[in-house]
């Protein structure tokens, strides 16, 4: 069997999520984060919200049909299902660890708030709001674009799948997004309005399907937060230039 569904999950609220709220609201240019972004784990709200997030995934049958996992390889998406999994007493399907489902690279303007990205590099800030953050690359960093690039080499992989039916990924808000916009094959006006209305809710849970290998797929689901208690539910970015350009 081909794969036919696709479970997209973000991470749960992570202390680097926290500390760019709190940064945000105090009017600094730098966020306060002592780990590289690969390494940030999750709040003790995003461990609450992935135990919660699994009691769902339980709920819906998560292994009721035959299951892939693929995982970002930072920290805190790779806690987000570990824990997710463990807390519902679900058999972790063999994981895959694959770079291409890593957070948005943001180079120069990492650890920057939107304040700081406009105090500490004018010329980015003007380069981006002529571009647009469909094609904006910053100086050692990624576009949408780039990204999208990458995960269409992922979906690729998807294909060559024997035997699970379901695929679970465990990763990022840019990654959620822009991989409906690669299954979707949506152009750059189409997907700016689409994040223009949709966040990504840490813990989330977002669901693609299709019929079989090579029909088209269709959006069931996005950003799925029932799981969650009214005071769990987060919609940090996490990411510094997530306010929406153009």
């Amino acid at each position: 069997m081909a794969v036919q569904e696709i479970w997209l999950v973000r991470h749960g609220e992570s202390v680097a999520n926290v500390a760019a709220a709190r940064a945000e609201a105090a009017g600094d240019d730098v966020i306060a984060i002592d780990h590289r972004d690969a390494d940030v784990p999750l709040s003790d709200l995003g461990q609450e919200q992935s135990r919660a997030l699994g009691a769902e995934l339980a709920e819906r049958g998560f292994d009721d049909v035959p299951v892939a996992l693929w995982v970002s390889p930072y920290l805190r998406a790779q806690q987000t299902i570990a824990i997710a999994l463990d807390a519902a007493g679900l058999t972790e399907p063999d994981r895959r660890v694959d770079e291409r489902l890593r957070d948005r690279e943001l180079g120069v303007l990492d650890l920057l708030t939107l304040q700081g990205v406009r105090n500490r590099h004018p010329d980015e800030e003007r380069r981006r709001q002529w571009l647009g953050k469909y094609y904006h690359r910053p100086a050692g960093g990624e576009s949408w674009a780039d990204v999208m690039l990458r995960l269409r080499s992922a979906m690729v992989d998807v294909d060559r799948l024997e035997g699970p039916e379901r695929l679970v990924i465990a990763a990022h808000d840019a990654v959620v997004t822009l991989t409906v916009a690669v299954c979707l094959d949506l152009d750059e006006r189409t997907l700016m309005e689409f994040a223009r209305t949709h966040a990504v809710a840490n813990a989330s849970l977002t669901r693609l399907r299709r019929d079989g290998a090579g029909s088209p797929w269709t959006l069931e689901e996005f950003s799925s937060v029932g799981h969650l208690d009214d005071d769990e539910i987060t919609q940090h970015t996490g990411r510094k230039d997530d306010a929406h350009v153009r």
